[in-house]
């Protein structure tokens, strides 16, 4: 068993996996940066470590500061999070080398798994359905617009390196394609230092399913049912829930099995997510893996009653899962919502500043993780996230009243502060939503047709930002 876990990230997810180690009686070791000088997680750390100033690539993401941080505490895990250096398969593999047990997939799954284009190539031997493109990355736009051409418009331009809604273009001309590639090639370039892009069909009005995936070292792998994406914003999540509605259980199980597939052929370990598009025939076709704990994972903790972080800790130290695929029997409907730092009337533009009042909801079922309170900076240098507010309840009607009712307890002001938790209610209320006929375009297409989804408040959601 791993013995005292320094966890490799900030915020909200730092509080959850700190409460886990707590509950399996490890030693837990915090860091920061000069912008979280106190950091909620810190309050059930064992130790406490600065480790850079506060942007991420100094502090969050500087290798040599995590790994000394890791030394001088006596930590013998790391536990990565989302975000930041949690899907880099050098800093998964430094780790080993100075003899830390890397809460993740095995570095060589991982590199693998982090080229997208080289993730389509795998999952396709495994069996599971990919969608027409590029094999491999696209030498220039000639070869780009030659793929297109081949496969039909729109195409999307994604970085191979790429992940989380980023680099990626779609193209809906072939006379474009010479510039998005530039252009996808640059953002490639800066983001992720690797310039490389592949070409992809792209799938309109189509569903985002992933697949929330376990496997331990004893070579068992299971699936913990799927969530539904579909609510997002230029490929950013905005609402997440469990099971996805409208989906017929027969699909949603061949989906899933077709994931377990995938991952075992590859070796993988630990927690991950297969993400999937189903269009309105029910054809699926894979996206790629996420080799990490997701944003939100609580979703599916609702509906199954199984701690993922708990579990990740438990196959980190070589223990089997806990449980078998038989084991997993969801039940209700969990939904969640985030809640960001950002002015939907402006194009989602961060608002950060001074949290003057931070009240969360409660009541029967339902959940936040957050990491604020009142008194609290939003700063400039991190994600927007304010918090997760999660629900379960027996059914979807009733979750969706059980989240209109807390989105409307919530209440966060500040002098600058503006937040998406209005915009959340509206989507909530509307009828594609209520009907299950949302898409992934659904909210791009509200803010473009200039729908009340786009600004307000909804329906049992008060006037508080």
């Amino acid at each position: 068993m791993i013995r005292k876990v320094l966890i490799a990230n900030r915020g909200e997810i730092a509080l959850r996996v700190a409460r886990a180690c707590r509950e399996l009686g490890l030693g837990c070791v915090v860091v920061h940066s000069t912008a979280d000088r106190d950091p909620a997680a810190a309050r059930l750390a064992d130790d406490v470590v600065q480790i850079g100033p506060a942007p991420g690539r100094h502090s969050y993401m500087s290798i040599p500061a995590v790994i000394e941080a890791a030394r001088t505490t006596g930590a013998d895990a790391v536990h990565p999070g989302y975000g930041f250096l949690s899907e880099d398969p050098y800093f998964a593999e430094i780790c080993v080398e100075n003899g830390l047990t890397f809460v993740g997939p095995p570095p060589v799954v991982m590199a693998e798994l982090g080229d997208k284009s080289r993730a389509r190539e795998l999952m396709s031997a495994a069996g599971v359905p990919v969608l027409g493109g590029s094999d491999g990355a696209v030498e220039g736009p000639d070869e780009a617009t030659a793929v297109a051409a081949r496969i039909g418009l729109p195409v999307i331009l994604k970085a191979v390196a790429g992940g989380g809604g980023r680099g990626m273009r779609v193209v809906r001309d072939l006379r474009d394609i010479p510039h998005a590639v530039r252009e996808t090639r640059a953002h490639a370039r800066a983001v992720f230092t690797d310039p490389r892009v592949y070409v992809e069909r792209f799938v309109q009005n189509a569903r985002h399913i992933e697949i929330q995936v376990m496997c331990d070292d004893q070579g068992n792998a299971v699936h913990l049912g799927e969530r539904d994406c579909s609510v997002q914003r230029r490929q950013q999540k905005l609402l997440e829930e469990s099971p996805a509605y409208r989906l017929p259980r027969a699909l949603a199980e061949e989906i899933g099995t077709c994931a377990v597939r995938g991952v075992r052929s590859l070796g993988f370990r630990g927690a991950g997510t297969v993400e999937f598009l189903v269009e309105p025939d029910g054809t699926y076709s894979f996206l790629e893996v996420n080799s990490r704990i997701q944003v939100e994972h609580p979703v599916t903790e609702m509906v199954t009653g199984i701690d993922l972080v708990r579990e990740q800790l438990l196959v980190a130290s070589g223990w089997p899962l806990s449980f078998t695929q038989d084991d997993v029997r969801p039940r209700g409907c969990a939904i969640e919502c985030r809640v960001n730092a950002e002015d939907p009337a402006r194009g989602f533009v961060p608002t950060p500043g001074l949290v003057d009042e931070f009240t969360i909801p409660g009541g029967p079922f339902t959940r936040v993780d957050t990491h604020f309170a009142a008194g609290d900076v939003v700063g400039p240098h991190y994600d927007s996230l304010l918090a997760k507010v999660v629900v379960w309840a027996p059914d979807r009607e009733a979750a969706i009243a059980r989240m209109a009712r807390a989105l409307g307890e919530f209440r966060v002001r500040g002098p600058y502060l503006e937040t998406t938790r209005a915009f959340l209610g509206r989507i909530l209320d509307h009828p594609d939503f209520r009907a299950g006929r949302h898409t992934t375009a659904m909210v791009d297409q509200l803010i473009a047709a200039g729908e009340p989804a786009a600004a307000g408040p909804g329906p049992g959601v008060g006037n508080a930002c």
